[in-house]
């Protein structure tokens, strides 16, 4: 084969074999992206199924009910002043003008009212009488149970700790009905340098309340000591009242409560925070 035919053979099958290439490097090309399509498409499955997955059981976790409580009954209180009629204040304390209020930051939770009355007769001494009134109202709780029951805690505790007031002298107790869900009513003379006191005090619970009434009286600088039994009975009379506040204040059917219901997480009084009754004749 002469040089000349040689040459223009080369020249002939130059393109040919430049086609081949293009071709092949354009196949070389297309081969990653589809691999790499298809990795893509891949994992893109497993991903939505591993989210699938916790999206499920996140969705199983909080489909578990919540922690739920029956309701408190009550939802305020009264005005701790106005708790008890004008009629039965006159006879409990003649001489007091007006009654004085609590301290209190949350007066739907806690409340109370105090009335002090001296009625001097010269001479002859004098008469006194010292009439509080305390309120005190429980939420229910996930944690601590329900209001009525987080109420009578505290009614037990008030209970005892009035049967152990120091110095009282000839202390009796007895069950109260007639007056609330649960009532105790405890008496007992107390002795101080202006003369012995006679001390009446009512604990009531009704629902989620506790009432806490305390009444006693003197006689001063020489006047008769008073009637245990006449106070008690006043006591009585206006525990039974103030217990009668609490429940209109709250409105007809307030005691039926809303079952089930979510608590609120904080009780809207706990015993460290009551007043405690008193035993004292304060003036």
């Amino acid at each position: 084969m002469s040089e000349g035919t040689m040459q223009r053979r080369a020249q002939r099958e130059q393109p040919e074999r430049a086609k081949r290439l293009t071709r092949v490097l354009v196949c070389a090309a297309a081969v990653p992206v589809m691999l790499v399509a298809t990795g893509c498409s891949s994992d893109s499955g497993s991903d939505d199924g591993g989210s699938g997955g916790e999206k499920a059981a996140s969705a199983s976790a909080s489909a578990s009910p919540s922690p739920t409580v029956q309701a408190a009954a009550y939802r305020t209180l009264p005005e701790a002043c106005g708790v008890l009629s004008k009629k039965t204040l006159k006879e409990l304390a003649p001489k007091a003008k007006s009654g004085k209020e609590g301290s209190s930051d949350d007066v739907a939770s806690r409340a109370s009212c105090s009335w002090s009355s001296l009625d001097n007769n010269g001479v002859k001494g004098s008469q006194f009488r010292w009439l509080n009134v305390s309120l005190l109202r429980f939420e229910s709780d996930t944690t601590r149970g329900p209001g009525d029951e987080l109420a009578q805690e505290y009614y037990d505790k008030q209970v005892r700790e009035i049967r152990a007031t120091p110095g009282a002298k000839g202390l009796s107790a007895q069950p109260l009905t007639g007056t609330g869900d649960v009532a105790t009513a405890v008496r007992y003379d107390l002795k101080k340098k202006e003369g012995t006191f006679k001390q009446q005090t009512v604990v009531a619970r009704v629902e989620n309340v506790v009432v806490t009434l305390d009444y006693n009286g003197a006689g001063l600088a020489g006047d008769k000591t008073p009637d245990a039994d006449a106070l008690m009975a006043d006591a009585k009379k206006a525990a039974k009242e103030a217990v009668l506040s609490v429940t209109r204040a709250n409105g007809p059917g307030a005691a039926s409560g809303s079952p089930s219901a979510p608590a609120s997480g904080r009780p809207a009084a706990t015993a460290s925070e009551a007043p405690s009754a008193s035993a004292s004749g304060k003036s």
